[in-house]
């Protein structure tokens, strides 16, 4: 059985570790390690193959024996520690949570690392910036159950507290790979997979394209769209008819309406 230590000084060095990989991206990159908050959300960690370094529990709002129930069937030991409220209070993101925080090991994102079978749908996001976009972009990846989603030019690291929260867990349920525009797109020709890049200019509606084959839906930022070098490379640019004023949605809203297309004609 894995021995329970105990935390209830702020100033304790491993609550200070903890506020580092929360706010800081380079801690996390160099550490190797990240925080996830809630217990649906480590279980989808532990479901997608991740490794706890360690887990923090208040036991006012989950229990040790629910605890190590969780860890029971691990076969690599845990650190696992029950801190104070105050402590809790001083890590945790939300106010309404199930008093579970947990440091863990994160993995690399290669695009060579992905492993794709058949007739693979992936989405891919050039340099997305918000994290509610990117958390969107992944609960719809999710719901579609695609194959792989890539982040083209990425602004920051995937393990970012606010793209797990948003994402629901979900970053932790899907293929993810990162890499520079043009190694996304050698490594989409290479794998001959179709590139239909959502784009205002030189366009054909959404709902006249194949998505048959082995395809990636290709999405920019709402400011900026996606760069020259994906319009000069696209399979064909699509986009989605507007009734209104404006001429875009959120991305995480026009992506999932292409991609449900591209399953419909998969007929899923």
């Amino acid at each position: 059985m894995n021995e329970i230590k105990e935390i209830s000084s702020l100033q304790n060095p491993l609550v200070k570790k903890i506020l580092m990989l929360k706010e800081k991206s380079r801690e996390r990159k160099k550490s190797g390690l990240f925080i996830l908050e809630g217990q649906r959300e480590l279980e989808l960690a532990l479901k997608g193959g991740y490794e706890v370094d360690t887990l923090l529990f208040h036991n006012a709002l989950i229990t040790k024996e629910a605890i190590l129930q969780i860890t029971s069937h691990l076969k690599y030991a845990v650190n696992l520690i029950s801190v104070s409220k105050e402590v809790y209070q001083k890590i945790a993101y939300r106010e309404t949570t199930e008093g579970l925080m947990a440091i863990i090991n994160s993995k690399s994102h290669g695009l060579d690392e992905l492993g794709l079978k058949g007739n693979p749908l992936i989405l891919v996001a050039e340099a997305p910036e918000k994290p509610g976009n990117i958390g969107a972009l992944l609960r719809t990846a999710d719901a579609a159950n695609l194959d792989a989603v890539i982040i083209a030019n990425p602004k920051g690291d995937i393990y970012n507290p606010n793209i797990i929260r948003s994402s629901v867990g979900c970053i932790f349920t899907n293929q993810i790979a990162t890499g520079s525009t043009s190694e996304v797109l050698n490594f989409l020709k290479s794998k001959n997979i179709d590139m239909y890049c959502a784009a205002l200019t030189a366009s054909g509606s959404y709902t006249n394209v194949n998505f048959k084959k082995a395809a990636a839906i290709v999405v920019g930022t709402e400011a900026t769209g996606l760069t020259q070098e994906w319009l000069e490379n696209s399979t064909q640019n699509i986009i989605i008819p507007m009734r209104g004023e404006i001429d875009s949605m959120n991305v995480s809203v026009s992506a999932a309406i292409v991609i449900f297309e591209a399953l419909r004609q998969r007929g899923f």
